[in-house]
């Protein structure tokens, strides 16, 4: 995953990284001849791919990207845009929108489509909505680096305190999806930087002089690289959830951040829980709901539920509460239906989907090649288990899973690049807006409070209690306020801004439908 605060936990045995491969001026000078092409091009939009399963109203085209910005005329990479218009009068319209929902690896093609919720169409009259599948995304020039048949497989049984040798296995495992990167020609070159340069050749093909952009999690980093590569095209910017930019941090430091963040982002699930006992049954304390869920953990391992989920797809359908509290009801009554006897609710939460798997492993592919080729990451695997023992003494929920998602980085071949340091001056941007909210897990607190310093003249809004991940849009109509008038008037608060939280779900059983 993406991502103290762990100061005892020493960061030795890094590789040294070197210097770009690339000079930057080199690179820049690539961007330019290439957005000058994309420019010239234009994007041409009509039916989108049936693989994106979109509706006709919702319309795609591509842009060329180099796959190498120092040699921009050499071999291109198609990246597929979606796009729906404005929909309100032309006088009212400030041109496109362009999202990226993170990752790496997250495709944003299906931005259009909140174009229909009642908490976007203010700013749907505006812009015309703008997603985008990023370089190495399916369905243009899909990374992989395993089959996806194999990559998927379940049911399946990851320990949160691995034996030596389950952590020999581990090893083993990530040596072999990185020799499966390793195999894809070019891997070098999916790179945040490269995210950061696809983002201007995009927004010269859609021919703006400037670049309005709504970056969530991961989208957050490239766009904030996108800053500070080319401030003068930065229009209106909203950052929304925000990685940590702080070189040393990217991205080994972060990962561990971020498992224990999800510890208490964790904890918040389990105390609503057991808020709400009169309706799930499954303990009065958050210590007693934990119980309960080791319970079906142990369970599964030894019996996978319907054949399908073993404590590896538990783990990572239950890591869904720390991403959005939406989860919680469900989530709750899958365990409890289980310990009732009942495991169809499981299954259908936990239970992976087999017409998925390609989809997910090619955004695991990439997400393995953009973190590994961004910076150093320790290539003793002595390091990894010594720094992720000590942490999961007090984070076991996500420690282990995290290591085993990044430790093909430890054996990576590709050369490694130094992070850019993400810096502006005063004067340097126009206004941006930076949300977070303030028990987020993925992205913790401290990384959007990091990058609202390192970007002079941003304003922070904080979403006070709640731990939601990508806070715009959400059920909080003060956030939404905040990004309406910014979007659509260009107003910022006078200073930094807080928000209450947003209401806690209603606790209710949520039964499958036979």
């Amino acid at each position: 995953m993406l991502y103290g605060i762990l100061g005892s936990l020493a960061l030795t045995g890094l590789a040294t990284a070197p210097a770009d491969s690339h000079p930057q001026q080199a690179a820049r000078h690539g961007v330019e001849v290439a957005a000058e092409h994309a420019e010239r091009a234009g994007i041409t939009f009509g039916d989108c791919p049936e693989s994106e399963d979109l509706p006709k109203a919702v319309r795609c085209g591509t842009v060329n990207v180099p796959l190498d910005y120092a040699d921009p005329d050499g071999e291109q990479l198609e990246l597929l845009v979606s796009h729906t218009p404005a929909t309100g009068p032309k006088r009212a319209r400030l041109g496109a929108l362009v999202f990226n929902p993170g990752g790496p690896g997250g495709s944003g093609t299906y931005f259009p489509l909140l174009s229909r919720l009642p908490e976007w169409q203010k700013l749907a009259r505006a812009y015309d909505f703008t997603g985008y599948a990023p370089r190495g995304v399916t369905p243009n020039a899909p990374l992989s680096c395993q089959h996806p048949d194999e990559f998927g497989k379940a049911p399946s049984n990851s320990p949160q305190q691995p034996t030596a040798h389950d952590k020999a296995a581990g090893v083993e495992d990530a040596k072999a999806y990185a020799a499966g990167c390793a195999a894809n020609r070019g891997i070098e070159h999916y790179t945040s930087l490269n995210n950061a340069r696809d983002l201007e050749v995009l927004r010269a093909a859609l021919r703006q002089p400037k670049l309005n952009y709504l970056g969530a999690s991961y989208g957050t980093y490239f766009g904030a690289l996108y800053a500070t590569l080319f401030p003068e095209r930065v229009g209106r910017f909203v950052f929304d959830s925000a990685v940590d930019p702080t070189p040393r941090k990217i991205w080994y430091e972060n990962n561990l951040i971020q498992s224990l963040a999800f510890e208490n982002r964790w904890s918040d699930f389990r105390r609503w829980v057991a808020k709400h006992d009169n309706v799930y049954g499954l303990g009065r304390t958050e210590d007693a709901v934990a119980r309960s869920y080791d319970r079906v953990r142990t369970a599964v391992e030894k019996e996978p539920a319907g054949g399908k989920v073993g404590s590896t797809q538990l783990q990572a359908a239950f890591l869904r509460t720390g991403y959005a509290d939406d989860f919680w009801p469900t989530a709750a009554t899958a365990l409890a239906e289980y310990a009732a006897g009942r495991p169809a609710a499981l299954v259908d939460f936990a239970a992976p989907a087999p017409e998925e798997r390609a989809a997910e492993e090619n955004g695991n592919a990439v997400y393995t090649a953009v973190e590994c080729n961004d910076a150093a990451w320790p290539t003793d695997f002595a390091v990894w288990d010594r720094d992720n023992t000590r942490l999961a003494v007090r984070a076991p929920f996500e420690t282990w899973d995290n290591v085993w998602m990044n430790l093909p980085c430890a054996y990576w071949k590709a050369p490694r690049q130094r992070p850019a340091d993400v810096r502006t001056a005063p004067g340097e941007l126009p206004p941006v807006l930076v949300l977070a909210a303030e028990r987020d897990a993925a992205t913790p607190y401290e990384g959007s409070k990091e990058l609202h310093r390192r970007l002079a003249g941003s304003t922070l809004i904080t979403e006070r209690g709640s731990g939601s991940h990508g806070i715009a849009g959400g059920p909080n109509p003060c956030v939404n306020g905040h990004v309406d008038a910014y979007f659509l008037h260009g107003t910022v608060p006078d200073s930094d801004a807080s928000c209450g939280p947003h209401p806690e779900p209603k606790a209710k059983l949520e039964t499958p439908e036979a």
